[in-house]
């Protein structure tokens, strides 16, 4: 692999040719502010907040789109610097719906960190602010746009990574929104609710939809006999929430809580997970001996179900009939 000599905060260190600044940076473990940066995915410079000083050119630029080269003096840190990061976090924030408290980012938040660090203590800028409706149709996805800070990593994973493009950014200037087209609910367009947009997003923007108070609402009702139906992978992702290794079967400890928290049954999938693959098993002997449409594709999933409906439809046939592990431990 063929190196370049850069010098880095008056640090001289060689690093492969095809790195940017920001990788330079990270391999001399020096610290840069990013916001829109995600590697691979999405390297579009929009946020500014990795601007640094490049000897030789009129003004600062982003570090994660900057490529180096031989002999190229970076600094990553200088009053103007920060000042321009700063007034770059503030600009942001002066459109930005300010609940902090009440987020569910709140204390994980890539924006609140940020200013945190550079020490944003008021706004100074004041002007038109964004007050859109909160798209809450989806049952998994809640998309809040008043928070969005329009860095477009949920775009870029939607359309580059998934495949699906169920966002992106729409109108101009002032105006511009990360949404579904034509302003519609993510319920409404082929949106597979896989979630990915909301592990990317650095803000509350987009995040799970959250149904706690309707099962402490159920749990509180004496006239309702409530169950929890759990899937078999449970048991050992549960487990590192509370500080346990990674992988760490809980089963046992997890129907003790739920029992103690108001459950009147605890059911596992199981059986059901089993029953799924036997049914499956059965169905492609079925079409392999009988001619049937193959390869046989699972149907457990129904955001797969509805990826395969919008983007390949001419496979829908090869689809099983069986249920997911779940519908059919309710039936």
């Amino acid at each position: 692999m063929e190196m370049v000599n850069i010098t880095i905060d008056d640090r001289k260190i060689q690093v492969p040719k095809n790195y940017t600044v920001l990788e330079a940076a990270k391999q001399a473990n020096i610290s840069i502010p990013t916001l829109c940066f995600l590697k691979d995915i999405n390297e579009i410079g929009a946020c500014r907040m990795c601007v640094v000083e490049v000897k030789g050119a009129r003004s600062l630029q982003a570090a994660c789109v900057y490529p180096v080269s031989e002999g190229l003096v970076i600094r990553t840190q200088s009053p103007a610097i920060r000042e321009a990061r700063k007034v770059t976090l503030e600009l942001i924030l002066s459109n930005h719906d300010r609940s902090c408290l009440t987020c569910v980012r709140s204390r994980s938040c890539e924006l609140q960190k940020l200013a945190e660090e550079l020490n944003v203590e008021d706004i100074r800028f004041n002007g038109e602010t964004h007050k859109l409706p909160l798209d809450n149709f989806s049952p998994s996805i809640v998309r809040d746009p008043n928070k969005c800070i329009l860095c477009r990593r949920c775009v870029s994973m939607c359309k580059n990574i998934q495949k699906v493009a169920a966002i992106d950014t729409n109108e101009r200037g002032f105006n511009t929104i990360v949404s579904p087209v034509f302003e519609k609910s993510l319920n409404e367009v082929p949106c597979v609710m896989c979630g990915q947009c909301i592990n990317v997003c650095p803000v509350g923007a987009l995040r799970e939809k959250d149904n706690t108070e309707l099962v402490w609402e159920a749990l509180a009702n004496e006239d309702l006999h409530v169950v929890v139906q759990t899937a078999p992978a449970v048991r050992v992702a549960l487990g590192e929430e509370f500080g346990l290794p990674i992988g760490t079967r809980v089963t046992g400890r997890m129907v003790s809580a739920l029992r103690r928290l108001g459950f009147d049954k605890v059911f596992d999938t199981d059986t059901a997970a089993d029953l799924t693959i036997l049914e499956e098993g059965t169905e492609l002997i079925n079409r392999i001996k009988n001619g049937g449409k193959l390869p046989l594709i699972t149907s457990c999933s129904p955001g797969w179900i509805k990826f395969c409906e919008h983007n390949y439809p001419e496979f829908l046939d090869n689809l099983s009939s069986c249920k997911s592990p779940h519908e059919m431990f309710g039936a």
